[in-house]
Order: structure tokens, then sequence, then C-alpha cells
């Protein structure tokens, strides 16, 4: 589900009973799609460099907002557009009953108390990996990003604390069927947001994906 699907589904929703309501948002403009690639492919373009977090703080990617002004922030909309059910939403965009599947670990949620949302490349490794050079602005559109549907995953919270700010050679799902799909959209998130890897980032990433068989990365590069 891209951004125009999540804009439309939060303001869907928002016009319902019990909801504030709010026009449908208004998506900004996307680069094309880069043309799909394997996965083996997709890791050796990515660009091997040192990280250091240096000077990180958390605070330097300002999140959750609500970029569009429709009253849901940047959590409740992905909570919105990952739910497998129409989701109850009460005023003020507060989602209070849903169902959604956490693929890292299997998990079927119905409570979002019990959710994080997760992101695909966390905000660390973000700043490691070239995120320190970019504006604070640029920051925020990272740490807000809705344009990609693997940036930002609603998952299990005991899932998402596990992976904490690790790369791939330290973490990985527990669940061994999501790990081809997990490599996948952290390379693409990568390649979206022009980031690099480490040498060992790259190299576990090119062991996991020998046995990824036909997978594919797609994305597409961010406004």
């Amino acid at each position: 589900m891209n951004l125009i699907t999540r804009g439309l589904a939060a303001a869907a929703l928002l016009a319902l009973p019990l909801t504030t309501a709010t026009p449908a948002a208004a998506a900004p403009e996307s680069a094309p799609a880069a043309a799909p690639m394997s996965l083996t492919d997709g890791i050796s373009a990515l660009p091997v460099a040192d990280e250091s977090r240096t000077g990180y703080a958390r605070t330097k990617f300002k999140h959750w907002v609500d970029e569009d002004g429709d009253r849901c922030n940047t959590r409740a909309e992905v909570l919105i557009a990952e739910s497998r059910i129409e989701p109850t939403v009460e005023p003020g965009c507060k989602v209070t009953v849903g169902e959604w599947f956490s693929y890292y670990d299997g998990a079927t949620i119905t409570a979002p108390g019990a959710l994080d949302i997760d992101h695909m490349v966390p905000l660390a490794e973000a700043w490691d990996s070239g995120a320190s050079g970019w504006s604070a602005e640029r920051r925020e559109a990272y740490a807000n990003d809705l344009g990609a549907d693997a940036s930002l995953l609603a998952v299990t919270a005991k899932t998402n604390r596990s992976k904490a700010d690790k790369d791939p050679a330290e973490w990985m799902p527990p669940t061994a069927d999501a790990r081809c799909t997990y490599i996948a959209d952290w390379v693409g998130t990568k390649l979206r947001w022009g980031l690099a890897a480490d040498q060992a980032e790259r190299d576990a990433l090119a062991q996991i994906a020998t046995g990824c068989g036909q997978q594919q990365v797609e994305y597409t590069t961010a406004p």
C-alpha cells in the first residue's frame, strides 16, 4: 500500500461515525520506480562505507508527524493502512481496534498498544549509513516515510525492541520464512534513501541471500 492508498484509507475512516471528518490527503509526487532487480544485484548496488554514530540522537529524526494535516500522525496512518479489517478509529484519529499481522514473528494482533511502528532501517542505522549528513527536513521525511510500504511496519513491540538498532549482521526476524522478504525490504529501503552498508552488513546480506531463490528488490527513489 503506497502513500496515496494510505492517505485515502485514513481519510475514509475519519469520515465514518465516531471519527473526525477530514478531506483525503494529497500525495506528494514521487520518483518513478526502479526496475525490479535480483536480491543479489540489489545487495551489490549498496555502496560500502564504514559507519559512525558520532553525534547521533533520536531527536534528530522528528516523528511522528501529521504531514498532510488530516489529524492522523504517521503511526496512526500505518496502523490504519495495515489493519486486515476496518479498524476502529475514534475522534482525534485514535486507533483502538483492528487486526494486524506482524510478519517478523507471524503473530496476529488486535490491540494497537501491543504494536510498535518499526523503521525498516532503524534511525540510528540510517544515521550511521549516511543520514548524519542530511538536513533536519530530510531526516524528518525519512522518519515518517509513508511513500513505500516497506519503510514503516506495524510489528509486535517485543520483536521491534529485540531488533532495536541492529542491522542484518546482528539481528534477523525470528520467523525463518520472513528473512528473505526482510532483507529485500532492508536493501530496498537503503537504495531508496541512498544509504550505505558496512562490510559486515553486506556480507551478512549476501550470505542470507543464497537461500532466497528468485527474491527481488523493488523500490522508488525517495523524493
